[in-house]
């Protein structure tokens, strides 16, 4: 059975202001409470049980948490600050559907992390093609801590600057 809706520009309007409160609430926690809110709802969530369409959004959920954890992509302070607000909507105890409805609890987070994904886009994109390149590096036998870290630093910092890029380009669309 397939559902299907569409939220229009009052829906998602409703939705962005949920997200800023949830963001002026999240001000005043560290950025591990933030992340730690986001990994619970990751393990609430009975991922044989759920929907696809919501293990697929949980998918791009733990991406944003890797991104701020990984040690070798090293997101600058500013961007960081973007994916913590963005993780902020997570440390709100109250969900707009209660998590414990089935099949409908975590549309509300589902929903939200659709939202949070196409405003981090390039980020994400950065990311994902950052995690690809080390891994073909990884498979590529090359033993040389040295190199590898080179190659790893050069890549990011070209990822980093074409993320900007995007964003920037995006930003000056909407004005």
């Amino acid at each position: 059975m397939r559902i299907s809706f569409e939220l229009d520009d009052d829906d998602l309007k409703h939705f962005r202001l949920i997200m800023s409160e949830a963001r002026n609430a999240a001000r005043r926690l560290q950025p591990e409470d933030i992340v730690a809110a986001a990994e619970d709802l990751l393990s609430s969530v009975p991922t044989s049980d759920a929907p696809g369409f919501i293990v697929d959004r949980l998918e791009r959920l733990r991406m944003m948490i890797r991104m701020l954890s990984d040690i070798e992509w090293r997101l600058p302070h500013q961007e960081a600050t973007r994916v913590l607000n963005a993780l902020a909507y997570f440390a709100e105890p109250e969900d707009l559907i209660p998590d414990h409805i089935p099949g409908l609890g975590f549309l509300d987070d589902a929903i939200m992390i659709e939202l949070v994904v196409r405003e981090l886009k390039h980020e994400l994109e950065a990311y994902q093609d950052f995690c690809d390149y080390r891994e073909r590096l990884s498979q590529s036998g090359d033993g040389s801590t040295a190199n590898r870290e080179g190659w790893l630093n050069t890549r990011r910092k070209e990822l980093q600057a074409r993320m900007r890029r995007r964003r920037g380009k995006v930003s000056r669309l909407l004005r």
